[in-house]
Order: structure tokens, then sequence, then C-alpha cells
């Protein structure tokens, strides 16, 4: 039998399983590799947006024995960064909320110092128009210091949606409150706890006219992996979509909207431990298909994602080890619709 023949036999066997499976690599849609080392040095957990046509890289994490980056990159092509600022104004630069509203770059909540006797948690809030320069708009807001947060421009407010308060530690909380602001400074309660599980390390995006809300759980001390996924128009009553989607339970994801639809990237699974290279898309949050390519980036999460060119961007993240390559997909506007 063939390689042409054991695809479409498995192609057809998964269908069979309520698993569609699109195999890209019959259609020459693959990933690119872009570069083997990014300027700026591995890692994971950082803050990523796209702004003024660049792609920007914020903080990180590069153990759990030293203080974490504070710098800034940005990138108009995915091969050439610049470094914009050695050490930003903030210090939560490990997996803080990140995201573009009113014509600025936000940087919300976020880690510090690993397990340093120094680590915390961080409940404030930074602007930036340039990279360089930040403006704290909140020190001390409403909802409580936290990391792993979804964060979402929605209705012209940003959204803080979850998140875990330490990282470690055995007393720790995870959080399901959903908190809403037009300027940074002043902050609303949508609702205190929304009927989704508490979580951190979650995707939350916007599309669709809503924002959702999928995946995540815990680290440590305990693994906790969720696969729901879960939409709301308003952010204080939410419809659940699906209680497990056919991607495995995972944290660590990248979630992005591309070519009209949801997208999950990669991840990190426990119990086995393992790092995915998987790549999921859905119109509608209840159904979703596999994306399956000749070549793609090792399996790794918490990796940087990004919606830009035209294009999806995998940037960086751990493989064990980290790694500071960067990948692109360009899927045809047609190909998906041939599906």
């Amino acid at each position: 039998m063939t390689v042409k023949h054991l695809l479409l036999l498995s192609l057809i066997l998964l269908c069979r399983g309520g698993v569609r499976l699109v195999l890209a690599e019959e259609r020459d849609v693959s990933w690119v590799k872009i570069s083997d080392h990014a300027a700026w040095a591995p890692r994971d957990s950082c803050g990523e947006v796209v702004y003024k046509d660049k792609m920007w890289l914020f903080g990180g994490w590069f153990n759990s024995n030293e203080l974490g980056p504070r710098d800034v990159w940005s990138s108009s092509d995915g091969l050439r960064w610049e470094l914009v600022t050695k050490q930003a104004a903030w210090t939560h630069g490990d997996l803080p909320t990140t995201l573009v509203h009113a014509g600025k770059m936000w940087f919300l909540a976020g880690w510090y110092g690993g397990r340093t006797p120094s680590a915390s948690a961080s409940n404030e809030v930074w602007s930036s128009s340039d990279g360089a320069q930040w403006h704290r708009s909140a020190t001390n807001t409403p909802w409580c210091p936290r990391l792993g947060a979804g964060g979402v421009a929605f209705q012209d407010k940003m959204w803080i949606l979850g998140g875990a308060t330490r990282y470690y530690d055995a007393d720790k909380r995870l959080l399901n409150d959903v908190w809403c602001s037009s300027d940074g400074v002043r902050w609303t309660c949508a609702t205190p706890k929304a009927p989704w599980p508490p979580r951190a390390y979650h995707g939350a995006l916007v599309f669709d006219g809503k924002m959702w809300v999928f995946g995540g759980g815990d680290y440590r001390p305990e693994y906790l992996g969720y696969n729901d996924v879960w939409c709301s128009t308003d952010g204080a009553r939410w419809e659940k979509v699906v209680d497990h989607a056919a991607w495995s339970p995972r944290i660590w994801f990248s979630p992005v909207v591309y070519r009209d639809r949801m997208w999950v990237l990669g991840g990190w699974s426990d119990k086995p431990s393992k790092n995915w290279d998987d790549v999921w898309f859905s119109r509608d949050g209840k159904d979703w298909q596999q994306f399956a390519t000749k070549t793609v980036w090792s399996p790794r999460h918490e990796q940087s994602a990004y919606v830009f060119q035209d294009k999806i961007w995998v940037v960086g993240g751990n493989a064990w080890p980290l790694v500071n390559d960067v990948w692109r997909l360009d899927v045809p506007e047609s190909f998906l619709h041939q599906k």
C-alpha cells in the first residue's frame, strides 16, 4: 500500500471516529521556518501583540531560579528583530496578559521571580504606544493579582478572564472572574464567578461577535487540563458550546483567529508529560478539525503566536529546551472552503 493510500485510509478512519483531519500536505500548504534563531534569547511565556504593522514580544521566562527578562522586541518580517528596550518599566513579564486597545499596547497582570523568594503576581496595568515608554494606569486594580489570565479587546473595552493567584504554590487559587475596562483605570466586574470552571493558561478570543474561553487548567501542585469551550456576548452570561473538544485537554497553548476560524496551536498536557505540535481549527467552537502539514514546528508549549501579514506565526516557546525559532503558515483563502 502506498503512502498516499495510507493517508487516505487514515483520513477515512478518523472521519468515522468523529475527528476530521485536513491533510494539508497533499496541497503543499505547510509551515515554513523563517529563522532558526531570532535575535532575542530562547524563552517562553512572553506577552505578544500585533501593533503598528509589527509583531511585538514582551518579557518571558528563562528558568525558575532567576528573575525573568523585561525586554521588548519588534519585527516587521519575523526575520529581523529590533530590541526596543532592554528593561521595560513593568516587572511581571512571565505569563502576562497582553492586548491592543484604544491605539495602545496593554500589559496586564503576570508573574515575577519564578521560584525565588521575591516571586509575586501582579494586578498592575501598563500601556505604551512605542514599546519603550510605558505608562502605569493602575497599581492596584479591583481584580486580584494573577498570572496566566485570558485577555481580549471586545466592545471597546479590555477584558481579563480568570487566571491563577500564584504559580507553584499549593495555597494559590484558580479564578473564573471576568472584568472589563475602557481606560485601564476603572474596572467593572462582569461576573465574580463565571459558569466555566476556574482556570489559568487557557485560550481567550473574540470571534463571531462573542468572547470565547476554552481549554487551560493548572500546572502544579496538581495538573488540571480542560478541553471545554464556552462563549459569551457580555462577559456575564456564558454558554457551554461543548464539554470535550476533539483536541486533547491541555494548558499553555496558543489561540488565534485566522481565516474566519478559531485555531488551537500546541500546548502541554501531563500524565504523561507531553508537548504538542498539533493544529486545530473550528468555525463554531463545537466541531474541530485537525490541520495536518508535512512540516511543523517541534512540539512545544507557551510559544508566542500571531496573525500577521495574513499568516499565522509561531515564535519561540518551550520545546524542552527553550527555543527562539520563527515559523509561518500561509493558508490560501480558498483552501479551507474546499474542505
